[in-house]
């Protein structure tokens, strides 16, 4: 294949959109690394309470978002026992993965944690109807592989294997699943309904069901709490990186779906190194630059091999879906 067979094909799959996807999924992948640093502050600082640091983020989605959908005084689209549920897995998801560091090394969660990866791929394969090519799954799997590299860099630093490892990992994966849910089930919204109310009623439910399980498991852990400039600080900075990603990571759910969005956010580990290096002056392992660039090539052999979705409309009980079907010269066959 010569240097022109190359530019044209680039030409033809790399389109705009395209680029804009990939770079967007970056972004929310850099916030997402903000996220952790300042979650790690907030532990370092003693504040072990990671539905408490959670609950913050809910209630200001649900001012700043709920606030503009009050605005528009409509109706919602989905019936609210959906968002309960939409919000519930998601304060799930959060708090085991949270809860998985006091028993299990960084490594071991952070490695663990691809496997949303697959449960997306699952969930979407199911219940949207989504269907992968065999060079979108090699693209994913690219991507894990360069993830991996981080981990064999982190083997070394990481650390011992934590106080009770199989149980932080079960954790973890339990946690997985939730995380996946929340994400098929929030592409599913998005992509069919209002993202403004979306993002508000996540922030709704999610609220009251951290209030509820606050209640519950950390009212204890809130009243030792030795408050301090510092903590507040890196929790109003855990808040504000937490709220920036919850507005942006729909985009990426609409526009490349659930696997996609989880693979973009492969590379959050290789932007906590950016981080670590501007505030720690830590100095970095090579693999970290070869395993960013593995990453991107999986991503952007996902995102360019992805075939174009026409939408189809259907109703199931009396509800508008969207349907999505692939267009082929010869064969037409379901896709969401």
């Amino acid at each position: 294949m010569d240097c022109n067979s190359i530019n044209i094909w680039l030409r033809s799959r790399l389109s705009l959109q395209t680029l804009y996807l990939l770079l967007l999924g970056q972004l929310v992948s850099l916030i997402l690394a903000s996220t952790s640093f300042t979650s790690s502050l907030i532990a370092t600082l003693g504040m072990d309470a990671p539905i408490t640091q959670t609950t913050f983020n809910y209630a200001f989605l649900a001012l700043v978002y709920g606030a503009i959908l009050l605005y528009r005084r409509q109706r919602l689209r989905v019936a609210w026992y959906w968002y309960l549920l939409l919000g519930f897995v998601d304060v799930q998801g959060n708090y085991l993965v949270n809860k998985a560091y006091q028993f299990s090394s960084l490594t071991s969660v952070t490695l663990l944690d691809c496997w949303t990866i697959a449960w997306a791929i699952i969930l979407t394969w199911f219940f949207l109807g989504t269907r992968y090519s065999l060079w979108q799954l090699f693209g994913a799997a690219v991507s894990v592989l360069g993830l991996g590299l981080v981990m064999l860099s982190d083997a070394g630093i990481g650390g011992g294997g934590g106080s009770r490892p199989l149980l932080g990992d079960m954790l973890v994966v339990i946690g997985t699943i939730f995380f996946a849910l929340s994400n098929v089930g929030e592409e599913f919204f998005v992509k069919q309904k209002d993202l403004v109310e979306v993002v508000s009623m996540i922030g709704v439910y999610g609220f009251l069901v951290s209030l509820i399980q606050l209640s519950i498991l950390e009212h204890k852990d809130v009243e030792s709490i030795k408050w301090s400039t510092d903590i507040i600080l890196a929790l109003a900075g855990y808040t504000l990186s937490s709220f920036l990603f919850y507005t942006t990571a729909p985009f990426v759910l609409k526009l490349g779906g659930a696997a996609m969005f989880n693979l973009s956010l492969l590379t959050s580990d290789m932007w906590a190194v950016v981080i670590r290096i501007c505030f720690y002056r830590q100095e970095v392992d090579w693999l970290y630059y070869v395993a960013f660039i593995v990453v991107v090539i999986g991503l952007v052999i996902y995102s360019t091999t992805d075939k174009d979705l026409i939408p189809v409309p259907a109703h199931e009980n009396g509800i508008s879906n969207v349907q999505y079907q692939i267009f082929d010269d010869e064969i037409v066959a379901p896709r969401h």
